[in-house]
């Protein structure tokens, strides 16, 4: 029943619930230690599209599918993927530097890009793309970890407005490293 309780019914993979709970754990590690800890955001682009033009049952097809894909491009036993509603999906990793979590977000958006999915309805591509905002710091005594997941967040529509199946890292990193994909 505790497993039932931490596995999204849909994706197969953690839900929501089990995230809070091990970011909290992850944090006061990552304090102890002075490590860093790093998430990815990661938002399906245009699912609602995606969803009016295949219908609701395809939907579901396409968010199994996305979480397999993010699950089987996770190299590290640590790393955590869970799913945090709807289309967005969060990746937790434990002594994980920004330059790593950048370098690992940008595995998974190919990852989802070079299956090519079909998306009938995307202005972006006609296969399912990602979205992903980055963010990662060696937690303060002072600091919560909802600061990183905010932090993830505000990338990830950064990442959103600046055109989508893209990566967008917190301030921290070079400006350089954002990705602005133009294959077809």
């Amino acid at each position: 029943l505790e497993a039932m309780a931490f596995v999204d019914g849909l994706t197969g993979v953690n839900n929501r619930r089990y995230l809070d709970l091990r970011l909290k754990h992850e944090w006061r590690v990552a304090q102890r230690d002075q490590a860093p800890l790093a998430i990815i955001l990661i938002d399906v682009d245009h699912f609602k599209a995606y969803n009016d033009h295949h219908g609701d049952l395809d939907g579901d097809t396409a968010l199994r599918w996305v979480a397999e894909q993010l699950q089987s491009t996770l190299r590290r036993p640590g790393d955590c993927v869970a799913r945090y509603g709807g289309e967005e999906f969060v990746c937790l990793l434990p002594r994980t530097s920004l330059a790593e979590a950048l370098s690992t977000s940008e595995r998974l958006r190919k990852t989802i890009a070079e299956g090519r999915h079909p998306h009938g309805a995307s202005p972006v591509a006609p296969y399912l793309t990602i979205s992903a905002g980055v963010a990662a710091q060696v937690p303060g005594l002072d600091e919560r970890p909802e600061s990183l997941l905010d932090a993830a967040d505000q990338r990830l529509y950064q990442a959103k407005r600046g055109g989508r199946d893209r990566v967008c890292p917190s301030s921290e990193a070079p400006a350089d490293s954002e990705h602005v994909p133009r294959e077809a």
